[in-house]
């Protein structure tokens, strides 16, 4: 971005719930009062603050949701484990992963961590200018895809 004399400025970024107005000292600070307010809403789930580098996790039935905030990159990322790459029938592995990532997963999308071997779900939002509605929403749709489709990819692909 270009000042009025063609300069360049930056902007810190804002960490501020749009709905509420509550401003936060950064994005970790913001992401555990999410957090804080999930655990709250949603008796019985337990979904322990962020550790030190920035992660937590719960589980949604039978899967695992990963919740990180990556500063460098400014960005939340929820990730969650599903099946382990297959060995054999990969083409058709792959091409179903890639259907699902049309419109099954909602915000989410299939990926693939090379040095694990291991196909996930994930969903990336920008931590600036992020709404508790949305973290609920995303926190909640990657839960529920991911334990959908980690016993259903499992009986269609076994490993």
């Amino acid at each position: 971005m270009k000042g009025p004399d063609d300069e360049p400025t930056s902007r810190a970024p804002t960490y501020a719930d749009r709905v509420t107005g509550q401003v936060y000292r950064d994005g970790r600070t913001m992401v555990n009062a999410y957090i804080d307010r999930f655990a709250q809403k949603h008796e019985g789930v337990v979904l322990p603050p962020l550790d030190e580098t920035g992660y937590t996790q719960l589980r949604r039935g039978s899967a695992s949701v990963g919740v990180n905030v990556l500063d460098d990159h400014g960005v939340l990322l929820f990730l969650a484990p599903v099946i382990p790459v297959v060995s054999q029938g990969r083409e058709a592995f792959y091409r179903r992963l890639l259907e699902l990532s049309f419109l099954a997963t909602s915000d989410a999308a299939f990926a693939i961590d090379a040095q694990k071997d291991e196909v996930y779900l994930r969903a990336v939002r920008r931590i600036s200018g992020l709404d508790y509605e949305e973290f609920e929403d995303l926190l909640e749709t990657v839960g529920k895809v991911a334990d959908d489709w980690d016993d259903a990819l499992r009986k269609e692909f076994p490993v």
